[in-house]
């Protein structure tokens, strides 16, 4: 174990975001570096003018009906160069986009709409269901309508929100309700605790005239077309049926379209006439008609927006290559007849259809455990007006409201307990396994569960507002943002579908050259078309990062962007500040040492004295007494020596409690105590001193409690051939003694606040990946210094906000398990670009009839079906990440003893 003290010169400390007075669970972005991936710079959109802006807002949105990873373009394309518009990060697997903009130019309510003259659906502002009524279909910019249906199934629901307002600023979290500017009265103005407004993030319920009823009245034109806004509204698992639905009519149209083809005549020997007197190829025209227009029309609408919005994707090679071959067909069949392949075109679009199907299965379970917090909120509320308890629904509860919780039932939202105490389950929200004891006064988080006793609460936090709320936001734009390896892939995908079409072209012509037929040319053409799989590059690691953030969310440990989750993957050292981190910053008694007197009898005795004291000392003591069994007794002539110590006359027998001075200054002989005392104090306890009628009786040590998990932290930190560092501003004995127990290996010692940051700099200097833990605001400038700064939940919000991971639990034990998913993560994404990579390599001169020589040749068909189980694949493997092994207490890999708790000296009094 190293020991250092006063690591020097400091080096200038980074600057870090200025936080009101406000505490809420999670706070804001740092944004210390603007170029870094995820970050907005300060400069306006395409459509801004170019202005300079620093009041930037950003809002998590539904974008409905992205089919394919690579349809996401679109939507970040066309936003990109909408005004005011600065960064557009969409993500296939959540159905969702995170828009970063300027408030002054355009609004959320724009931006819903901007999404819509894409070709896809949004309702507005992502939120958890039961929170907010969606916005309606058929709204435009501004005006907007309440939908008269809640849909509360999977899937997000979104609010309401017109307001720039809804969306949350760019230098602040959007979980900080404190954060959000004066300008969006529409939003907040209801909360205050007035029975006739509605409060923050939350319409009236739709009870009133102007809602337009869904029907086909009130349908957008997407919702009337069979494609892209045809999944207006739907969960993952209604888009996941229509896919299945999809297929199946292609499918039993295609067997029809192979029977009457050359190839059921040639292959199959079918022998049956076409209906009608037919010829083969008008029946399978005719047979193909639905397939086309209906099963596979998904593919041409999503191309003709690929295209519009001037990008390239999966849509624009399968429209390529199914109607190429279709159209083709209806030329020879209308010209006369000959060689057609309506087959071909019918089998590639089924195939298609059937692995976008399973691959659509996968991503929705990716995406578990955002949908699981989602729907986690109650749809309603027991409120008590007017001395009378009323039914009312979720989204109608305001601030202020006095609500009834009984036993089983879960909280609607964040509050206070006002009467009542109980035991509250608040595994889901925080990742707390044991129940958490509520009495009057205690903060209650909504959607836990009430166990036991019946409470009454007052609301403070509702609808967008709520840890839930927030929660939900934090891990939506963690998955929403791009790791650095997703950019370059998405750039990859962008350019491989080039790549397939002018491959497709010169494969077509190669083999034209060559002396092939028409047809024989325009097979292998397709094939290359339909083999290219940029949706395996698309899918690679936003399936990685939905699992990943999914995961550390179940836990209580959420990531801020997939750079941090990228970057945890890479850590070697763990500097953890030892106050408020590896301790609980509040003392205990660690050893009692008695002279001539029973411990039970002196511990009442001491405690009886120190129940009338507030110092903090005392009320270890005291609680220390009571955990023991000790008798309550009571003590008379309280008398408290500033600085030294307190005495009183208990059971008649006079008692002195304080340090060595008290005791010199009533004459008291300390006897072989006093060399008890030394000791224990240079091992940096606090020792202090009782004496009962003029006789010193025992020595009670006292230190700053350890988390109980603070060693197994360490332990599987170790395993995981991670260094662990602790920096401290307490002196050289008690940290070695502390790292000692803990098995920490590096100690810091004697470190002055602000040269923490300088110390996290020393050690990457020497070319350490370094992950900083810490609670405090003296710990913000070295959490933004370490390449990953992790925060306790229940520090400061400076700390918090600073922080790249958040803690909510606020347990070392996490910090290990953050960077195990963080490799998981990384390791999965890497497996998913190589498989990638690797299929399109081989795939496309196989398809292109290179190993033609060999008798390796493909059909579309294959083509259309390896291309789809590509794209499965690395959804699937994705989702192997669910079975990560993380350390937990109980296991051995994350199991020590702790033996004692003496860490921290809380001072002499």
């Amino acid at each position: 174990m190293k020991v250092l003290a006063r690591m020097a010169p400091p080096l200038p400390t980074p600057g870090f975001p200025a936080k009101g007075p406000h505490h809420d669970l999670l706070t804001s972005h740092r944004l210390t570096n603007p170029t870094q991936p995820g970050s907005v710079s300060g400069r306006s959109g395409p459509g801004g003018g170019g202005e300079m802006t620093t009041n930037l807002q950003r809002t998590v949105v539904e974008v409905g009906g992205l089919h394919w990873a690579t349809s996401k373009a679109v939507v970040e394309n066309v936003l990109r160069q909408r005004p005011g518009v600065m960064a557009v990060e969409a993500n296939a697997v959540a159905q969702t986009a995170t828009v970063s903009f300027d408030p002054a130019v355009t609004s959320v309510g724009q931006i819903s709409g901007w999404v819509r003259d894409c070709g896809y659906h949004c309702r507005g502002v992502s939120v958890p269901d039961h929170v907010c009524y969606p916005m309606d279909d058929t709204t435009g910019t501004a005006g907007m309508k309440h939908a008269t249906t809640a849909k509360h199934g999977g899937g997000h629901q979104a609010a309401g929100h017109v307001h720039p307002g809804t969306a949350q600023p760019e230098t602040s979290h959007p979980m900080h309700p404190h954060a959000v500017p004066e300008d969006h009265a529409g939003m907040h103005a209801g909360h205050a605790p007035e029975p006739a407004k509605p409060h923050a993030g939350h319409h009236p319920p739709p009870s009133h005239e102007g809602h337009v009823q869904h029907g086909g009245a009130g349908r957008t034109p997407q919702d009337m077309m069979g494609h892209g806004g045809h999944h207006a509204g739907m969960s993952m698992d209604d888009m996941v049926k229509d896919m299945r639905n999809r297929f199946l009519v292609a499918a039993v149209l295609s067997i029809g379209v192979t029977l009457w083809s050359p190839m059921g005549r040639d292959m199959f020997g079918f022998t049956v006439p076409a209906p009608f007197g037919l010829r083969d190829d008008v029946i399978a025209l005719i047979l193909s008609l639905p397939v086309i227009f209906y099963s596979a029309w998904i593919f041409f609408d999503g191309a003709y927006r690929a295209l519009k919005a001037r990008t390239l994707d999966m849509m624009v090679l399968v429209a390529i290559a199914v109607g190429t071959g279709w159209l083709y067909s209806v030329w020879i069949t209308l010209t006369g007849g000959g060689e057609v392949f309506y087959e071909a075109a019918t089998v590639l679009a089924s195939f298609v259809l059937l692995g976008h199907w399973f691959e659509m299965r996968a991503r929705g379970g990716a995406n578990e455990a955002i949908r699981t917090l989602l729907e986690l909120a109650p749809p309603v509320a027991l409120v008590i007006r007017n001395g009378e308890t009323v039914e009312v629904p979720t989204s109608e509860v305001q601030t202020g409201d006095l609500l009834l919780i009984r036993p089983g039932s879960k909280i609607p939202v964040d509050g206070h307990v006002e009467d009542g105490q109980s035991e509250v389950d608040e595994s889901m929200v925080t990742g707390e396994s044991l129940p958490v004891t509520k009495i009057v006064g205690s903060e209650v988080i909504g959607a836990s569960i009430n166990t036991t006793g019946t409470m009454r609460v007052r609301a403070t936090k509702v609808g967008a507002d709520t840890a839930l709320a927030q929660i939900v936001a934090l891990v939506q734009e963690a998955q929403n943002s791009k790791a650095p390896g997703q950019r370059l892939a998405d750039r990859a995908a962008f350019w491989l579908v080039f790549v397939a079409l002018i491959g497709g072209t010169v494969t077509f012509a190669t083999w034209l050259a060559l002396g092939a037929g028409v047809q024989a040319a325009m097979l292998f053409g397709i094939t290359v078309v339909v083999i290219t799989c940029p949706d395996a590059l698309g899918l690679a690691t936003p399936t990685a990062i939905m699992v990943g953030t999914g995961l550390g969310a179940k836990r209580g440990v959420l990531f801020k962007n997939a750079t941090a989750l990228e970057v945890s993957a890479r850590i070697d050292t763990v500097v953890m500040d030892k106050t408020g981190t590896l301790t609980k910053g509040e003392p205990e008694v660690t050893d009692v040492v008695i002279e001539g007197i029973e411990e039970a009898e002196l511990l009442a005795l001491v405690a009886a004295v120190e129940q009338e004291s507030e110092h903090p000392l005392a009320a270890a003591v005291v609680r220390h007494a009571r955990e023991n069994g000790a008798p309550a007794l009571t003590a008379s002539d309280f008398l408290n020596v500033p600085g030294h110590g307190a005495g009183a006359i208990v059971e008649g027998r006079r008692v002195l409690v304080g340090n060595r001075k008290l005791m010199a200054d009533e004459g008291i002989d300390l006897g072989p105590l006093a060399t008890v005392r030394d000791d224990l104090a240079a091992t940096g306890r606090t020792a202090v001193l009782v004496a009962v009628e003029g006789k010193a009786a025992a020595v009670i040590a006292m230190a700053d409690a350890a988390r109980e998990t603070a060693a197994p932290a360490v332990a599987a930190l170790h395993e995981a051939g991670i260094e662990v560092v602790m920096l401290t501003g307490d002196n050289e004995a008690t940290a070695k003694r502390i790292a000692g127990q803990l098995g920490i290996d590096t100690v810091i010692a004697e470190v002055l606040p602000g040269d923490k940051s300088a110390n996290v700099a020393q050690l990457q200097q020497t070319g350490k990946k370094v992950a900083m833990v810490g609670d405090g605001v003296n710990d913000a400038p070295a959490l933004a210094q370490a390449d990953l700064g992790i925060a306790i939940g229940a520090g400061t919000d400076v700390a918090i906000e600073t922080a790249d991971l958040v803690l909510m639990r606020s347990d070392p034990l996490d910090v290990p398990i953050a960077l195990r998913i963080g490799k998981g993560t990384l390791r999965k994404m890497r497996q998913n670009l190589g498989w990638a990579v690797g299929y399109n390599a081989i795939a496309l001169p196989t398809a292109a009839g290179v190993f033609a020589f060999a008798g390796i040749v493909l059909s579309p068909e294959i083509a259309a079906l390896s291309m789809s189980g590509s794209s499965f694949l690395v959804a699937v493997n994705a989702l192997l990440l669910k079975r990560l092994r993380l350390p937990r207490p109980e296991t051995p890999e994350a199991t020590t003893t702790r033996t004692s708790q003496p860490l921290t000296p809380a001072g002499n009094r």
